[in-house]
C-alpha cells in the first residue's frame, strides 16, 4: 500500500497536511470497502469467524501501511540506531486475529529500553491517524522490560501479552518479548493464571445473572458467550502452551468431536456478535428484543408453525451457549484433575478432594473417584442404560460431582436412551425419586439438562431445551423456567421462603402428596412453542407421562387438572375483583376440592417466583392469599352460613371499634354515609385510613384530601383520594401517576351517599426507601390535586416518546376487548389487553369517562410488554350494560385506543 500512498501524495511533503489528509482519505476509503465486502461475504455465507477475521486482516493491512508511511516517509532515519526501533503488536482480541465492526483496536507499542524522540514520534503519527479514521483505539506503549514487569504483577497485562500478535516493525524486538514471556513468567505460574482467569470468569457471570437462559443474552461477557470461549483459549495457551485452539486436541485436553463443537460454537458467536454491530452500527453486545428480529431475518430464521422466527433464531443461540459450558466442564475439569488437583477450578465441591478410589456403600457401578463420582467401567450404560439415569440419582444422594471421565461418557452414550429405557420401570422410578427429593432436585435436574439426558429421557421436555418466548414476561428459557420452578418448591419443602410465601408453609402439611406438585411444576410450561393452547396440550403429555412415573389414575388426574389451569389462580386473583363474591364462586365451581385450591396455590406461587427477578411481589402474594382465602370457606362448606347482611354489619362492627376514640354519634354518621358495597370490597384497614383521611379534611374543611400508606411487604405504596365525585377523576388520577411516572397496578373507586369520590390506587413500589415513596405519592395527589383545579393539563399523547415505549417497539400485539355480565352480580366486566404504553390508563379510562360509565374497580395487570386491564362497570344508574349494541359501542371504542392517532390529534390536550 505504501507505492498507492506515495501515488497519491505526488508531490506534496509527507509530513505536510495535504499530504496526511489525502492519506487518510484513501484509508478511510480502504477500511470503508473491507466492511462492506465482510459484510456481504457474512450476508452470503453466514460464516462469523471468517468475518471477524477479514476485519482483523484488513485492519492489519491499514496499520501496517500507516507505520510503513510514518517511519519511511514522515519520520525516515537514514542509518537507525538501536534505539530507533519500534514493533507493533495487536492484543486483546484483535491479539488473536478477530474483529468485530465495532470492536476497540488493541495495539502494543514495543520500544527499545534506550529511547529516542523518534518512537514518541512515530507512535503518535499512527495513533492520530488511527483515531481520526474514527477508531476506538485501547494502547500501551511499553519496553520489554516494562511489558515483563507489569506481566508478573497484572493478570490484566499478563493476558494481553499472552495474546500478543506481530504486525509490523522490528520483529526482533516483539520476539524477544515473546521468549522471555514464555521462559520468565509462563513457567510454575500456570495454577495461579488460571485461578485467576476463573475467579474472573465467575465474577463476570455473577454480573450478568449466572445463568446463560436470561431472553436478552450478552454475547460477549454473558455465560456461554465468546468470552467464556476466549477463557478456555487463554488457559489452552498459557497452560499447555498451544498456539491455536486445534493443538487442544493434540493435546488430549479435546477430543475431535469437542474440538468441532468449540469451533460450530465461535463461528456462530461471532455471526450473531459481526450482525449485531453492522445491525447497530456501534459496538453492541447485549441482544436486546428490539434487535432480535431484525438478526433473526439477517442470519435466515424464518417463522415455522408455533414458533417465530426470532424464537428459533434465539433458541438456537441458547443451544450453542449451552454448547460452550459443555465445553468449559469438560475442559475445567481436565485441568483440575490432570494438572492443578490443590485447586477448586470449576465451582464449589460438594464433597472433599481425596485422592485415589473408594467404593460408595451399596453401589456396585460407580465410584467415588478423587472427591468425584466416576464409573468402575466404561462400559458401565452398554451394560445396562438404566445407570444413565441411576448416576444422577446417586449424585444427588451422595451430594457429589462429576468426574470429567464419567461426563464423557454420559455424553458420547445418550443413543442408549431409547423406548426402552424411557418405559423401564426402574428408570423412571428412579426419575420419580431424583424429582422429589429436595435437597438436590433443582441441581441434578440442571445437570441432567446439561448433558442431553434430560431431554432424551423425556422427549417432550427436549423440545422446550433452549426455547425462548419472545416477550418482557418470561427473563428465562423454558427449559430453565421449569427448573427453577421444580426449585423454587424444594426451597419451601427445605423451609426457606417463610418470610415471602408464608401461606405455602402452611399448607404444605395439609398436602397428602407432595410429590405431585414437584412432576405438575416440572410439566406445566411443557408444551410451550406449540401452535395449541400451552395449557390443554400440557395436561394431554401429563396424562401420557405419570403413569411412566407410576402415578395412579387419581394422581395423574389431579396433574393434569394443575397443569390445565396452572394458569387460572393467578389470572383471577390479579384481573377480578376478589371482594366480589361472584369471583370466589366461580373460580370454586372450577377448583371444587379443598385440596386441589392448597395445591393450585403453591404452584402458582413456584411458578410466578420462577419467572424471573422482581416478578413475584409480595402485592401478588396478598392478592393470591386474599383469593385462597375467600374461595377456601365454600369448599369446605364454611361460608354458605354468612348472609350479606352478616357481613356488612360485621366490617361496620370492627370499623365502629377502630374507630372508639371518636364520639359515638360521629361513628354513626359516617357508617351512614358508605353504602352496603363499600363494607364488602375494601378491606379493614383501609377502611380505617379512609375514615381519618375524611374526618381530617372535614373537620379543615377541605373539599380535596390525600392519603398514603407504604405496604413495605407487599412492595406496593397506597394512595387514598378524597374529593367530589367527577365523571373523569379515574383518567386525571392515572394521567397523574404517569406524569411522576409511578406504575399503577390496582383501583378501588368507591362514592358516598354525599357525593364525594373515595378512591384508592396501589402503585407499584419504585424507591427502597419508605420515604422517597411518600416524597412521589405527595407529588401525584398535589398533582391531581392541580389538575382538578384547572392549573394543570394533560396531553393527549402522554408518555409518547418514554422510554418503556421504545423498549417495546419491536412487539406487536392484537388488542382485544371483552365485556361480560357473567362475572359479578353487580357489575358488567370489562376486560382490555394489548400492547402496552406510558399513559394506556389514562387513555382508557378517560375512554370509558366518555362512555358515561362508572367504574367501581380498576385491576392493572402487566405481563413484560402486555397490558391486561379489567374494569368493574356501570351505567350512570348503578346498572349493569345490558344493551348489546352498547356493548358494542364499548367495545369498539376502547380497540380505538389501541390504534395509533394522527399527527393532528396529538396536538391536544386534556383538562379531563
Amino acid at each position: 500500500m505504501l507505492d498507492e500512498l506515495d501515488a497519491l501524495i505526488g508531490r506534496e511533503a509527507p509530513k505536510s497536511a495535504a499530504a496526511r489528509a489525502i492519506v487518510l482519505a484513501h484509508i478511510r476509503a480502504v477500511l470503508a470497502a473491507a466492511r462492506q465486502g465482510a459484510e456481504a461475504e457474512l450476508l452470503a455465507s453466514g460464516k462469523g469467524t471468517r468475518c471477524a477475521q477479514n476485519l482483523s486482516a484488513a485492519q492489519d493491512e491499514i496499520i501496517s501501511a500507516v507505520h510503513l508511511f510514518a517511519t519511511r516517509r514522515v519520520y525516515p532515519v537514514d542509518n537507525p540506531s538501536g534505539a530507533e526501533a519500534i514493533a507493533l503488536s495487536a492484543v486483546g482480541g484483535y491479539g488473536r486475529g478477530t474483529l468485530a465492526p465495532g470492536s476497540d483496536i488493541d495495539l502494543l507499542f514495543i520500544l527499545p529500553y534506550k529511547q529516542t524522540p523518534w518512537g514518541e514520534q512515530v507512535t503518535e503519527y499512527i495513533l492520530y491517524m488511527l483515531w481520526d479514521l474514527g477508531q476506538k483505539v485501547g494502547h500501551a506503549v511499553r519496553s520489554v522490560d516494562e511489558c515483563i514487569r507489569m506481566a508478573r504483577a497484572d493478570m490484566t497485562v499478563r493476558t494481553a501479552t499472552l495474546e500478543a500478535r506481530f504486525l509490523t516493525g522490528d520483529k526482533a524486538l516483539f520476539e524477544q518479548l515473546v521468549r522471555r514471556f514464555e521462559t520468565e513468567i509462563m513457567p510454575r505460574t500456570g495454577p495461579e493464571f488460571i485461578a485467576a482467569k476463573m475467579a474472573e470468569r465467575d465474577e463476570r457471570h455473577r454480573m450478568m445473572g449466572n445463568t446463560r437462559y436470561v431472553v436478552e443474552p450478552n454475547i460477549k461477557d454473558g455465560k456461554g458467550g465468546l468470552r467464556d470461549l476466549n477463557t478456555l483459549f487463554w488457559i489452552g495457551k498459557y497452560f499447555y502452551q498451544v498456539k491455536t485452539s486445534q493443538e487442544l486436541v493434540g493435546k488430549g485436553v479435546l477430543s475431535p468431536q469437542e474440538y468441532r463443537l468449540f469451533s460450530r460454537a465461535e463461528d456462530f458467536l461471532w455471526a450473531v456478535r459481526c450482525h449485531l454491530h453492522f445491525l447497530t452500527n456501534r459496538a453492541e453486545d447485549k441482544l436486546t428484543f428490539d434487535v432480535q428480529p431484525e438478526l433473526a431475518e439477517r442470519m435466515g430464521y424464518a417463522k415455522r408453525v408455533g414458533m417465530l422466527g426470532v424464537e428459533r433464531f434465539m433458541k438456537r443461540y441458547f443451544l450453542v451457549a449451552k454448547d460452550v459450558g459443555d465445553l468449559t466442564r469438560i475442559f475445567c475439569a481436565s485441568l483440575e484433575f490432570n494438572h492443578a488437583k490443590d485447586m477448586d477450578l470449576v465451582g464449589r465441591v460438594l464433597a472433599p478432594f481425596r485422592a485415589g478410589r473408594s467404593k460408595i456403600k451399596g453401589e456396585t457401578d460407580f465410584v467415588l473417584d478423587t472427591g468425584r463420582l466416576n464409573l468402575t467401567s466404561p462400559d458401565v450404560f452398554e451394560k445396562d442404560p438404566v445407570n444413565l439415569i441411576k448416576m444422577f440419582l446417586v449424585a444427588g444422594r451422595e451430594e457429589l460431582l462429576f468426574h470429567p471421565d464419567a461426563i464423557k461418557v454420559i455424553t458420547r452414550s445418550l443413543r442408549l436412551i431409547d423406548n426402552s429405557l424411557r418405559n423401564d420401570a426402574k428408570a423412571n422410578g428412579y426419575f420419580l425419586t431424583i424429582l422429589t427429593s429436595p435437597l438436590s432436585v433443582e441441581r441434578i435436574l440442571r445437570q441432567m439438562n446439561e448433558s442431553g439426558v434430560l431431554g432424551k429421557f423425556v422427549p417432550d421436555f427436549g423440545k422446550i431445551v433452549a426455547l425462548m418466548q419472545f416477550n418482557m414476561y418470561h427473563h428465562y428459557t423454558v427449559d430453565e423456567h421449569l427448573i427453577r420452578a421444580v426449585g423454587v418448591m424444594a426451597q419451601i419443602a427445605n423451609g426457606g421462603l417463610r418470610d415471602e410465601l408464608p401461606l405455602t408453609h402452611e399448607l404444605m402439611p395439609q398436602l397428602n402428596d407432595t410429590r405431585l406438585l414437584y412432576v405438575a411444576l416440572f410439566l406445566h410450561d411443557i408444551a410451550k412453542g406449540r401452535p395449541e393452547d400451552h395449557s390443554i396440550a400440557g395436561a394431554r403429555i401429563a396424562r401420557k407421562f405419570c403413569p411412566r412415573l407410576g402415578l395412579s389414575p387419581a394422581e395423574t388426574d389431579t396433574v393434569a387438572w394443575l397443569i390445565q389451569y396452572h394458569l387460572l389462580m393467578s389470572e383471577v386473583a390479579q384481573a377480578r375483583d376478589i371482594q366480589d363474591p361472584e369471583t370466589a364462586k366461580a373460580f370454586a365451581d372450577i377448583v371444587q376440592s379443598p385440596q386441589r385450591l392448597a395445591l393450585l396455590m403453591i404452584l402458582t406461587a413456584c411458578d410466578i417466583r420462577a419467572v424471573g427477578p422482581g416478578v413475584w411481589t409480595g402485592w401478588k402474594g396478598s392478592l393470591l392469599r386474599a383469593l385462597y382465602y375467600a374461595t377456601e370457606p365454600l369448599l369446605s362448606g364454611g361460608h354458605s352460613q354468612v348472609t350479606q347482611s352478616d357481613r356488612i354489619n360485621q366490617a361496620r362492627h370492627t370499623l365502629a371499634e377502630a374507630l372508639q376514640a371518636w364520639p359515638a354519634d360521629e361513628i354513626e354518621a359516617y357508617v351512614a354515609r358508605h353504602y352496603d358495597h363499600y363494607w364488602l370490597r375494601a378491606e379493614p384497614e383501609l377502611q380505617v385510613e379512609h375514615a381519618r383521611m375524611i374526618r381530617q379534611a372535614d373537620l379543615a374543611d377541605q373539599p380535596f384530601a390525600g392519603s398514603i400508606r407504604v405496604k413495605a411487604f407487599e412492595g406496593i405504596t397506597e394512595v387514598s383520594f378524597y374529593t367530589p365525585d367527577h365523571p373523569r377523576l379515574l383518567s386525571l388520577i392515572a394521567g397523574a401517576c404517569t406524569m411522576q411516572d409511578a406504575s399503577i397496578i390496582g383501583a378501588q373507586i368507591f362514592s358516598t351517599r354525599d357525593g364525594r369520590a373515595i378512591d384508592t390506587f396501589r402503585l407499584r413500589r419504585a424507591f427502597t426507601s419508605d420515604e422517597d415513596e411518600k416524597v412521589r405519592a405527595t407529588r401525584i395527589i398535589d398533582t391531581v390535586k392541580q389538575l382538578l383545579q384547572g392549573k394543570r393539563q394533560i396531553l393527549i399523547d402522554l408518555g409518547k416518546d418514554s422510554r418503556h415505549n421504545r423498549r417495546l417497539k419491536p412487539f406487536a400485539l392484537p388488542a382485544e376487548v371483552m365485556v361480560s355480565n357473567s362475572l359479578s352480580e353487580k357489575f358488567t366486566v370489562i376486560e382490555v389487553s394489548g400492547l402496552d404504553r406510558t399513559g394506556l390508563l389514562h387513555a382508557l379510562t378517560h375512554e370509558i369517562a366518555d362512555l358515561n360509565l362508572t367504574i367501581g374497580s380498576a385491576h392493572i395487570g402487566t405481563y413484560g410488554e402486555k397490558a391486561v386491564d379489567v374494569f368493574y362497570v356501570t351505567d350512570l344508574t348503578g346498572q349493569k350494560i345490558g344493551s348489546k349494541p352498547r356493548q358494542r359501542k364499548i367495545h369498539d371504542a376502547l380497540m380505538a385506543v389501541f390504534r395509533p392517532k394522527a399527527a393532528d390529534e396529538r396536538v391536544k390536550v386534556s383538562n379531563g
